[in-house]
């Protein structure tokens, strides 16, 4: 999937804690939502439509990511 990027709002989630390892999250038109990597910003995003977003949020909450 192709998605224009240019003009996204990047953000950090408030649980961060100032550290150079964290992800970056942008909502984007259509219901899609970005990740990107914060050290590596003109890198690649994963792209997730709104269910995939919302079933992983839901494991990161209920703790079910394989680790």
């Amino acid at each position: 999937m192709n998605v224009n990027l240019t003009g996204a709002e990047w953000f950090k989630s408030s649980h961060s804690q100032g550290t150079s390892e964290c992800v970056e999250v942008a909502w984007l038109a259509g219901d899609s939502v970005g990740v990107r990597d914060s050290k590596n910003r003109a890198g690649a995003a994963l792209i997730f439509d709104a269910d995939e977003w919302a079933d992983f949020t839901r494991s990161v909450r209920e703790d079910r990511l394989v680790r």
